[in-house]
């Protein structure tokens, strides 16, 4: 997993509440084993029509949001299913924060445990932020992880509370293997003094 840095980039507003991983990635893309790629099927069945051509209401095929690397939403992102996919979706497509007044809770510890950040702002700070979207061309927000704070060019600034842990192991980008990697000379040194039973072939 790749550390999370602060960034700032181009906010799209997906004005919709329980937004569920059956629709952030469809059953048909479940198939993978691998995350690249799983961003042609993100929001599969709202950014195409049945015919397979674009539908140009959906917000994200709008041309002033294409860029988008983070999504404004309402609460209960990510509900439904516990699909890991979902999270991979978006990274893939270039998402790399989602902020909602709530979020399910499987899909916010995916997103953590992947490096995408969700952040929880109170609905009121939402709201602003969809109008602000709505008024500003280009519309862009600061990401600060480690000040645990979104702003923009206007003023406007909210903060967010996170878990240290899970702050630090998107800081530093340890998932659950390079977490256990980080004590494999005490892992290693356990197995030398305690080696496995010979058993006879």
């Amino acid at each position: 997993m790749q550390p999370f840095k602060s960034f700032t980039g181009l906010a799209a507003p997906l004005d919709r509440a329980n937004v569920d991983t059956d629709q952030i990635i469809p059953k048909q893309f479940l198939k993978a084993v691998v995350r690249s790629g799983l961003g042609k099927g993100l929001f599969f069945d709202w950014r195409f029509k049945p015919d397979g051509a674009e539908n140009p209401d959906f917000v994200l095929n709008k041309p002033r949001y294409r860029n988008a690397s983070i999504l404004v939403a309402r609460q209960n992102f990510g509900s439904g299913s516990s699909r890991e996919h979902a999270v991979w979706a978006l990274m893939d497509f270039g998402i790399k924060a989602v902020i909602a007044p709530s979020f399910a809770d499987i899909f916010r510890n995916n997103s953590m445990k992947n490096g995408l950040l969700p952040i929880i702002l109170k609905p009121e700070e939402v709201e602003a932020l969809l109008r602000a979207i709505s008024k500003y061309e280009a519309y862009q927000l600061k990401v600060d992880l480690e000040g645990q704070t979104v702003t923009d060019d206007f003023g406007w600034a909210a903060r967010f509370e996170i878990d240290p842990f899970q702050k630090k192991c998107l800081l530093e980008g340890l998932d659950d293997i390079a977490l256990t990697l980080v004590h494999e000379k005490e892992i290693t040194a356990y197995e030398a003094k305690h080696p496995l039973p010979y058993r006879p072939a």
